[in-house]
Protein backbone atom coordinates (compact mmCIF):
# COMPACT_ATOMS: atom_id res chain seq x y z
CA UNK A 1 0.00 0.00 0.00
CA UNK A 2 3.13 2.48 0.40
CA UNK A 3 4.36 2.16 -2.46
CA UNK A 4 1.11 2.59 -4.19
CA UNK A 5 0.70 6.33 -2.85
CA UNK A 6 4.27 6.84 -2.98
CA UNK A 7 5.16 5.90 -6.59
CA UNK A 8 3.43 9.38 -7.97
CA UNK A 9 5.82 11.23 -5.50
CA UNK A 10 8.63 9.14 -5.74
CA UNK A 11 8.53 9.84 -9.98
CA UNK A 12 8.01 13.37 -9.01
CA UNK A 13 11.53 13.61 -6.67
CA UNK A 14 13.27 11.80 -9.27
CA UNK A 15 12.17 13.49 -12.75
CA UNK A 16 15.18 15.98 -12.50
CA UNK A 17 19.02 15.69 -12.27
CA UNK A 18 21.78 18.73 -11.19
CA UNK A 19 24.96 18.83 -12.00
CA UNK A 20 27.64 19.30 -9.32
CA UNK A 21 29.91 22.30 -9.78
CA UNK A 22 33.36 21.59 -11.80
CA UNK A 23 36.46 21.03 -9.12
CA UNK A 24 38.85 21.63 -11.60
CA UNK A 25 40.06 18.21 -11.25
CA UNK A 26 39.92 17.08 -14.27
CA UNK A 27 42.49 18.17 -17.18
CA UNK A 28 39.98 19.87 -19.16
CA UNK A 29 36.29 20.31 -18.75
CA UNK A 30 35.82 20.59 -23.23
CA UNK A 31 33.35 19.30 -24.66
CA UNK A 32 31.52 17.50 -21.77
CA UNK A 33 27.42 17.64 -22.76
CA UNK A 34 24.81 16.36 -20.50
CA UNK A 35 24.33 12.63 -21.30
CA UNK A 36 20.92 11.74 -22.26
CA UNK A 37 18.33 9.81 -20.45
CA UNK A 38 20.09 10.14 -16.78
CA UNK A 39 17.00 10.77 -14.57
CA UNK A 40 18.16 10.65 -10.64
CA UNK A 41 21.99 11.57 -11.84
CA UNK A 42 23.03 14.69 -13.56
CA UNK A 43 25.93 13.59 -15.72
CA UNK A 44 27.74 15.29 -18.06
CA UNK A 45 30.43 13.43 -20.61
CA UNK A 46 32.68 13.42 -23.44
CA UNK A 47 34.41 10.55 -25.34
CA UNK A 48 36.80 10.42 -28.33
CA UNK A 49 35.68 7.18 -29.61
CA UNK A 50 38.78 6.15 -31.72
CA UNK A 51 41.30 6.49 -29.28
CA UNK A 52 39.17 4.44 -27.12
CA UNK A 53 39.08 1.81 -29.59
CA UNK A 54 42.87 1.80 -29.35
CA UNK A 55 43.10 0.92 -25.87
CA UNK A 56 43.64 -2.36 -24.04
CA UNK A 57 45.68 -2.09 -20.75
CA UNK A 58 44.66 0.65 -18.12
CA UNK A 59 46.67 1.38 -15.09
CA UNK A 60 44.06 2.86 -12.25
CA UNK A 61 45.56 5.71 -9.99
CA UNK A 62 44.04 5.96 -6.11
CA UNK A 63 41.52 8.53 -5.99
CA UNK A 64 41.73 11.49 -4.61
CA UNK A 65 38.90 13.94 -2.63
CA UNK A 66 38.89 17.22 -4.03
CA UNK A 67 35.92 18.33 -1.30
CA UNK A 68 37.23 21.90 -0.19
CA UNK A 69 36.11 23.44 3.28
CA UNK A 70 33.03 21.61 2.47
CA UNK A 71 34.55 18.23 3.79
CA UNK A 72 36.00 19.29 6.49
CA UNK A 73 33.59 17.16 9.05
CA UNK A 74 34.80 14.09 7.69
CA UNK A 75 36.75 11.81 9.86
CA UNK A 76 39.71 10.15 8.64
CA UNK A 77 38.12 6.93 8.94
CA UNK A 78 35.68 7.99 6.62
CA UNK A 79 37.89 9.34 3.86
CA UNK A 80 39.75 6.39 3.84
CA UNK A 81 36.48 4.06 3.76
CA UNK A 82 34.95 6.34 0.62
CA UNK A 83 38.26 6.26 -1.01
CA UNK A 84 38.69 2.66 -1.11
CA UNK A 85 35.29 2.33 -1.89
CA UNK A 86 36.19 4.48 -5.12
CA UNK A 87 39.51 2.67 -5.45
CA UNK A 88 37.35 -1.01 -6.20
CA UNK A 89 34.31 -0.40 -7.70
CA UNK A 90 36.21 1.57 -10.54
CA UNK A 91 38.61 -1.58 -10.52
CA UNK A 92 35.28 -3.67 -10.68
CA UNK A 93 34.23 -1.91 -13.75
CA UNK A 94 37.11 -0.92 -15.51
CA UNK A 95 38.35 -4.44 -15.44
CA UNK A 96 35.39 -5.74 -17.23
CA UNK A 97 36.26 -3.68 -20.42
CA UNK A 98 40.12 -3.54 -19.66
CA UNK A 99 43.10 -5.28 -18.63
CA UNK A 100 44.73 -4.29 -15.35
CA UNK A 101 48.24 -3.14 -15.63
CA UNK A 102 50.73 -1.00 -13.63
CA UNK A 103 53.30 -0.93 -16.39
CA UNK A 104 53.06 -0.68 -20.27
CA UNK A 105 49.41 0.62 -20.02
CA UNK A 106 47.68 1.92 -22.90
CA UNK A 107 46.01 4.71 -20.83
CA UNK A 108 45.49 5.68 -16.96
CA UNK A 109 42.08 6.48 -15.03
CA UNK A 110 42.06 9.20 -12.41
CA UNK A 111 39.18 9.92 -10.53
CA UNK A 112 38.28 12.27 -7.50
CA UNK A 113 35.34 12.84 -4.91
CA UNK A 114 34.31 16.11 -5.12
CA UNK A 115 31.36 16.38 -2.72
CA UNK A 116 29.70 14.60 -0.07
CA UNK A 117 26.42 15.34 1.62
CA UNK A 118 26.11 13.63 4.81
CA UNK A 119 23.19 11.09 6.13
CA UNK A 120 21.07 11.85 8.50
CA UNK A 121 21.54 8.55 11.23
CA UNK A 122 18.44 9.93 13.06
CA UNK A 123 15.82 9.78 10.10
CA UNK A 124 17.76 6.53 8.65
CA UNK A 125 16.67 5.21 11.96
CA UNK A 126 13.31 6.28 11.84
CA UNK A 127 12.96 5.35 8.06
CA UNK A 128 14.54 1.48 8.87
CA UNK A 129 11.83 1.44 12.03
CA UNK A 130 9.25 2.03 9.51
CA UNK A 131 10.00 -0.67 6.90
CA UNK A 132 9.42 -2.81 8.80
CA UNK A 133 5.68 -2.33 10.11
CA UNK A 134 5.19 -0.99 6.46
CA UNK A 135 6.69 -3.18 3.97
CA UNK A 136 7.08 -2.17 0.32
CA UNK A 137 9.53 -1.96 -2.10
CA UNK A 138 10.14 1.98 -1.94
CA UNK A 139 11.37 3.79 1.53
CA UNK A 140 10.66 6.97 2.87
CA UNK A 141 12.94 9.30 4.50
CA UNK A 142 11.93 12.04 6.28
CA UNK A 143 15.42 14.00 6.12
CA UNK A 144 18.79 14.10 6.09
CA UNK A 145 19.83 13.08 2.88
CA UNK A 146 23.06 12.48 1.63
CA UNK A 147 24.60 12.41 -2.06
CA UNK A 148 28.15 12.26 -3.93
CA UNK A 149 29.48 13.99 -7.00
CA UNK A 150 32.55 12.80 -8.57
CA UNK A 151 35.04 12.84 -11.80
CA UNK A 152 36.80 10.54 -13.68
CA UNK A 153 38.95 10.51 -16.54
CA UNK A 154 40.72 8.45 -18.84
CA UNK A 155 44.48 9.59 -20.27
CA UNK A 156 46.99 8.69 -22.77
CA UNK A 157 50.18 8.55 -22.18
CA UNK A 158 50.84 11.82 -23.35
CA UNK A 159 48.19 13.06 -20.72
CA UNK A 160 45.53 13.56 -23.56
CA UNK A 161 42.12 13.77 -22.10
CA UNK A 162 40.43 10.19 -24.06
CA UNK A 163 37.32 10.15 -22.00
CA UNK A 164 35.79 12.34 -18.80
CA UNK A 165 32.90 12.68 -17.20
CA UNK A 166 31.37 14.73 -14.28
CA UNK A 167 28.49 12.65 -12.41
CA UNK A 168 25.96 13.91 -9.16
CA UNK A 169 23.35 12.27 -7.11
CA UNK A 170 21.42 13.17 -3.74
CA UNK A 171 19.24 10.62 -1.94
CA UNK A 172 15.59 11.14 -2.44
CA UNK A 173 13.12 11.43 0.52
CA UNK A 174 11.05 8.35 -1.18
CA UNK A 175 12.49 5.79 -3.42
CA UNK A 176 15.15 2.66 -2.99
CA UNK A 177 17.94 4.59 -1.47
CA UNK A 178 18.74 2.42 1.56
CA UNK A 179 19.35 4.19 4.44
CA UNK A 180 21.89 4.07 6.92
CA UNK A 181 23.40 5.07 10.50
CA UNK A 182 26.90 5.60 8.72
CA UNK A 183 27.60 9.38 7.56
CA UNK A 184 28.39 8.83 4.58
CA UNK A 185 25.92 5.47 4.23
CA UNK A 186 24.20 7.61 0.67
CA UNK A 187 28.16 8.41 -0.59
CA UNK A 188 29.27 4.93 -0.12
CA UNK A 189 26.16 3.35 -1.97
CA UNK A 190 26.66 5.77 -5.06
CA UNK A 191 30.31 4.77 -5.49
CA UNK A 192 28.94 1.69 -7.62
CA UNK A 193 26.49 3.64 -9.97
CA UNK A 194 29.37 6.53 -10.42
CA UNK A 195 31.78 3.77 -11.49
CA UNK A 196 29.56 1.91 -13.56
CA UNK A 197 29.09 5.06 -15.68
CA UNK A 198 32.79 6.03 -15.56
CA UNK A 199 33.43 3.11 -17.34
CA UNK A 200 30.45 3.10 -19.74
CA UNK A 201 31.96 6.49 -20.81
CA UNK A 202 35.48 5.17 -21.01
CA UNK A 203 34.25 2.31 -22.91
CA UNK A 204 34.03 2.51 -27.30
CA UNK A 205 31.10 2.69 -29.16
CA UNK A 206 29.11 -0.35 -29.90
CA UNK A 207 32.06 -2.20 -27.74
CA UNK A 208 30.66 -4.95 -25.59
CA UNK A 209 31.91 -5.66 -22.33
CA UNK A 210 33.81 -9.51 -21.87
CA UNK A 211 32.72 -9.24 -18.30
CA UNK A 212 34.35 -9.72 -15.19
CA UNK A 213 38.26 -11.70 -15.35
CA UNK A 214 39.92 -14.52 -14.12
CA UNK A 215 41.99 -14.13 -12.43
CA UNK A 216 40.48 -11.34 -10.50
CA UNK A 217 42.83 -8.19 -10.61
CA UNK A 218 40.33 -6.91 -7.99
CA UNK A 219 40.96 -9.44 -5.42
CA UNK A 220 42.39 -7.47 -2.75
CA UNK A 221 38.74 -5.62 -2.37
CA UNK A 222 37.25 -8.57 -2.09
CA UNK A 223 34.29 -10.28 -3.91
CA UNK A 224 32.37 -8.34 -6.30
CA UNK A 225 29.42 -9.43 -5.03
CA UNK A 226 28.70 -8.82 -0.80
CA UNK A 227 25.09 -11.10 -0.23
CA UNK A 228 26.00 -10.36 3.56
CA UNK A 229 25.28 -6.98 2.67
CA UNK A 230 22.11 -7.52 1.09
CA UNK A 231 20.99 -9.74 4.28
CA UNK A 232 22.13 -7.38 6.06
CA UNK A 233 19.65 -4.75 4.47
CA UNK A 234 17.06 -7.53 4.98
CA UNK A 235 17.18 -7.77 8.93
CA UNK A 236 17.87 -4.17 10.26
CA UNK A 237 16.11 -2.17 6.83
CA UNK A 238 20.12 -0.19 6.95
CA UNK A 239 22.75 0.06 4.34
CA UNK A 240 26.12 -1.37 6.40
CA UNK A 241 29.39 -0.16 5.14
CA UNK A 242 31.07 -3.09 6.83
CA UNK A 243 29.12 -5.65 5.14
CA UNK A 244 28.60 -3.93 1.72
CA UNK A 245 31.31 -2.07 0.95
CA UNK A 246 34.79 -3.40 -0.26
CA UNK A 247 37.29 -5.17 2.24
CA UNK A 248 39.33 -3.23 4.45
CA UNK A 249 42.72 -2.91 3.63
CA UNK A 250 45.06 -5.13 5.07
CA UNK A 251 47.12 -3.25 7.86
CA UNK A 252 50.74 -2.38 7.09
CA UNK A 253 52.73 -5.12 10.10
CA UNK A 254 54.68 -3.32 12.69
CA UNK A 255 58.29 -3.65 12.20
CA UNK A 256 60.68 -4.52 14.94
CA UNK A 257 63.13 -2.31 16.54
Amino acid sequence: MKSLFALPLALALTACASHAPRSGFLTSYEGLTSKDGAVRTGVAERKDGEALAGVRKVALLPAELRLGPDGAWLSEDERKLLLREVDAQLCFEVSERYEIVQDGADAKVRAAVTRVAPTGRVSSAASAAASVFIPGPLGVRPGGLGGLSAEAEMLSPEDRQIAALTWNRSATAIGTDNPSLSRIGDALQFVEPFADSAAATMTAPDVKPPGPPKPDPCAEYGPRLRPEGWLAKFATGLYVPQMSGAKAAQSEPETTR
